[in-house]
């Protein structure tokens, strides 16, 4: 292996560390480092397989706060298991994103006052490729700002050839299977776009609109029959009228068989009984349009109507076209929607129809793309049979060959596969995987994996192949087989690494892509696509709101990149990723963790300025010392919690784990304990626990801990293929005793101390009459230690005398210190007894707003937050004072 970077493995040390700890000028420098010397997938032919492959995210992307959270969880256990000494693969790849970018091409030709359609498919295609190669992938290079370990030397993209063949021979193998069929059913349509969307496409926002109450006179002349509407402009196509039968008011228009004529088209339809009708909700009538409205389709279906019978009243631009009965009258031709709506409101009233307008926040599906309404409209699309693909995930769940994490969205993913519809997987776009399907002039439909091949079932018939390309996530849903070289045959990769080990992603795509993934893996690999799926929450902002543009509350993971480092905002990710619930942005959590880099920095500074340096061990050196058994033992104990965490997928846990030990039990604790017991035994031992901090902090914060790694001493290898701590010996009960009564002490004396008022650094006397054996032996053992940091000159093994004194708990020990001439008593004693009268005051004052439920129904909610924060921190301060004067006596 060739080294380029600054730090050359297998050398002696040339530098110390900098006095600062500066993420940007390591971070580029190790980044490339690994991947240019193949250490993100290092050869290990004979080790075990650990994979994942990353949700692809768009060529048109960029680095959103929610791929900085999925990918930071990915590359904590992909750096873990690498650790590990598996061949762990992280499959990377890129989505070709049909829809997003098309549009992308599309503005820059309309920038130069040019447009798609001024060029043939195949020349508007090229310049597709055109632009990724300037500019796509912008993602892939902020994706390595993070410290993303992918094996980028096989990265993917789902329009390269070997992914497209893949796409062909499902679709073709789909189809023969009667498994993808034709058929004419409502889809997502955006106007704007022209185009099929999916689900996942739409976002709702709640917009100012109307209901418009409607008569329809009866047919019969006998009177009319009220229904509301937040679309009147559909009513040019409106087929039927359905009541609740259970509905006492209309029983009897469905037993005459009661018919209305609708205003404006004349048109006659029937009024249909149909549980969609609510009886309790405005008339208990609904109009029904079945060729432009979701529940309306269904209803038309059970009343009868053929889809290919269904009035479609909107061409591909939601502009009014005339139905298939001819009734629409000419002056609504050609209007856009919106406007249709305004002339059928105009003649309603002229005919004294329109009984009243309500005022109403409407719920209205917008494009997320093309921001325009979106239109359910009556068209012909592919469609996969869906509920036949559903089973075996649904079993595979069942029966813990999938095993979902955490296990509370198992409910959800049945619900929604218990239910699935068919699934449209066409688009009306040029950039995609064109269909392979082709039409004869008779409508007879040929699908083959090439055009010869769909020539040669067609015979002499003139065929044209079908425009349309496939939904994105048609192809992506084979990602965890087709980027492992499925369908070749005998590909090395597949064998050994499907099915993948976990998937990570969010809820939000759990239908879109998971349950996708697992429907096309199981059908065409007869094996789950992974073993584990890991769902995540969302990233939403300080105030728990969802995050997004026009709030203005989005947060962009590469400033905070610029401002903390990689490592904080990875480690922040982690720490606060609990099984699946929401993450707050919290920027000075960021800013803490980078601290925490700096702290550790600091703590490697002063090892390395003490000639502790870079441990020639994989197992724990031998110690006598209690001190040295003590904080080995801590890293038995630390390496055990970390690997339950990581078994668990207890992310916040590890994180917690790992810092925890950093921060208080070695730069706290240990540093203090060895100070100026710098011999052979303590360098080795230090040198060693620092070496594994660095291995177990790796997976969270890499670029910190691979600098330090460099720079503490000559190494065989960098820390991104190290081993996994392998300490080789149990947990001493004796020492962590002994060390963790000294911590106590010390810890309780500074506390009282400061809660006292006395000064740090002032040496007291301490009694002690009567302690144990071992508290004794202790005692006596550490003599020197508890001189040096609790700052007592002695303790003496008798009663205290008489007068008031402070008490100090220590295992099993209560400690006197005398305060005669420590402090002037009666004057501290009035200090925290008004200290303590106002926290007491504030406390209860909090607590009677927070007891009124008029405060904490009617106020703000971070209002009602802030209060229970005050009143808690009140409380807790009053305790602290309380305990200050019950050690005065």
């Amino acid at each position: 292996m060739t080294d380029t970077s600054e730090q050359t493995s297998g050398t002696a040390l040339e530098t110390g560390l900098d006095k600062t700890f500066d993420p940007a000028r390591i971070e580029a420098k190790w980044y490339a480092h690994w991947e240019n010397n193949g250490l993100f997938r290092p050869e290990r032919p004979d080790a075990t397989p650990f994979t994942i492959v990353n949700p692809p995210p768009n060529v048109t992307g960029s680095l959103h706060i929610g791929h900085a959270l999925d990918n930071t969880l990915q590359d904590v256990v992909i750096r873990y298991e690498r650790l590990r000494g598996k061949d762990a693969l992280w499959v990377v790849g890129t989505d070709h994103a049909g829809i997003a970018t098309q549009m992308v091409v599309e503005r820059q030709l309309e920038a130069k006052q040019d447009k798609r359609t001024n060029y043939t498919r195949e020349a508007f295609i090229d310049k597709v490729w055109e632009w990724k190669r300037e500019s796509g992938g912008t993602i892939t290079g902020q994706l390595r700002r993070l410290g993303c370990s992918m094996d980028w030397s096989r990265e993917q993209f789902t329009m390269d050839p070997h992914f497209t063949r893949a796409v062909v021979k499902v679709f073709v193998d789909l189809y023969n299977q009667g498994l993808i069929y034709r058929d004419k059913r409502l889809v997502n349509w955006d106007p704007k776009l022209k185009t099929a969307i999916s689900d996942l496409e739409v976002e709702t926002r709640e917009i100012q609109g109307h209901f418009w109450h409607i008569r329809y006179p009866l047919s019969d002349g006998s009177g009319h029959i009220m229904v509301a509407t937040t679309r009147p402009e559909t009513m040019l196509a409106d087929m039927a009228v359905a009541v609740n039968p259970a509905d006492e008011r209309y029983k009897p228009l469905l037993e005459r068989g009661a018919k209305v004529t609708l205003p404006i088209t004349g048109r006659e339809i029937p009024i249909v009984g149909d549980e969609h009708a609510d009886p309790e909700l405005g008339s208990g009538a609904v109009k029904i349009t079945p060729g432009h409205d979701f529940n309306d389709f269904e209803v038309g279906k059970r009343a009868g109507f053929k889809a290919a019978d269904m009035l479609n009243m909107l061409d591909a631009e939601a502009r009014v076209c005339q139905t298939s009965d001819g009734l629409i009258p000419h002056e609504f031709l050609g209007l856009d929607r919106f406007e249709a709506r305004r002339r059928v409101i105009e003649l309603l009233e002229a005919d004294g129809l329109l009984e009243r307008v309500e005022d109403r926040v409407i719920q209205t599906p917008y494009g997320d793309r093309g921001g325009v309404v979106i239109e359910p409209w009556l068209t012909d699309q592919w469609y996969v049979d869906a509920a036949t693909l559903a089973g075996p995930p649904m079993q595979a769940v069942r029966t813990g060959q999938i095993e979902i994490v955490p296990k509370s969205w198992e409910k959800t993913f049945f619900n929604w596969m218990e239910n699935i519809q068919p699934w449209c997987v066409s688009r009306q776009l040029w950039w995609g995987h064109r269909i392979p399907a082709w039409f004869a002039e008779d409508g007879e439909i040929f699908v083959a994996e090439t055009e010869e091949e769909a020539q040669a079932l067609a015979g002499n018939k003139k065929l044209t192949r079908d425009e349309d390309v496939l939904d994105t996530w048609f192809s992506s849903a084979l990602w965890p087989f087709a980027t492992l070289g499925w369908p070749e045959d005998n590909a090395p990769l597949l064998a050994k690494h499907y099915p993948n080990d976990l998937l990570v992603s969010g809820f939000d795509i759990l239908f879109f892509w998971d349950a996708r993934m697992a429907m096309q893996g199981i059908h065409f690999m007869k094996e789950v696509p992974w073993k584990r799926l890991y769902l995540h929450g969302l990233v939403r902002a300080a105030d728990g709101q969802k995050m997004s543009k026009s709030k203005g509350n989005v947060v962009d993971p590469l400033g905070l990149i610029d401002r903390y480092g990689a490592d904080a905002l990875r480690f922040f990710m982690t720490a606060m990723e609990s099984q699946g619930r929401d993450v707050k942005m919290d920027e000075k959590r960021v800013e803490g963790y980078r601290n925490f880099a700096t702290k550790l920095w600091n703590a490697a500074r002063f090892c390395q300025s003490n000639g502790i340096g870079a441990s020639t061990s994989v197992e724990a050196p031998a110690a006598t010392s209690a001190v040295n058994r003590w904080i080995v033992s801590e890293v038995v104990e630390t390496v055990a919690v970390l690997d339950k965490a990581m078994a668990d997928l207890r992310f916040d846990a590890a994180a917690n784990a790992i810092y925890h030990f950093v921060w208080n039990q070695f730069c706290d604790w240990y540093i203090e304990l060895i100070k100026g017991q710098f011999d052979a035994e303590t360098r080795a031992v230090a040198g060693w626990v620092l070496d594994q901090i660095l291995v177990m902090l790796h997976p969270f914060m890499p670029f910190v801990t691979e600098e330090l790694w460099s720079k503490m001493g000559a190494r065989e290898h960098e820390l991104i293929v190290a081993q996994w701590p392998r300490p080789g010996v149990k947990v001493d009960t004796g020492a962590k005793a002994e060390v963790e009564w000294l911590i106590a002490l010390v810890g309780s004396l500074r506390g009282a101390k400061s809660e006292l008022g006395i000064a740090p650094g002032a040496r007291l006397t301490a009694y002690l009459a009567e302690p144990s054996g071992a508290t004794r032996a202790i005692i006596e053992r550490n003599a020197a230690v508890i001189d040096r940091l609790a700052r007592l000159d002695s303790i003496r093994f008798e009663p205290a005398p008489a007068g008031a004194a402070m008490q100090v708990g220590a295992g099993d020990a209560t400690l006197a210190i005398p305060l005669e001439g420590v402090i002037d008593i009666a004057a501290e004693k009035t200090r925290l007894e008004k200290a303590q009268g106002a926290s007491i005051k504030e406390r209860d004052a909090l607590g009677k707003r927070l007891e009124n439920p008029a405060f904490v129904e009617k106020a703000k909610p971070e209002a009602v937050a802030k209060a229970r924060e005050d009143h808690a921190a009140h409380a807790a301060e009053a305790e602290r004072l309380a305990a200050a004067l019950a050690r005065l006596g």
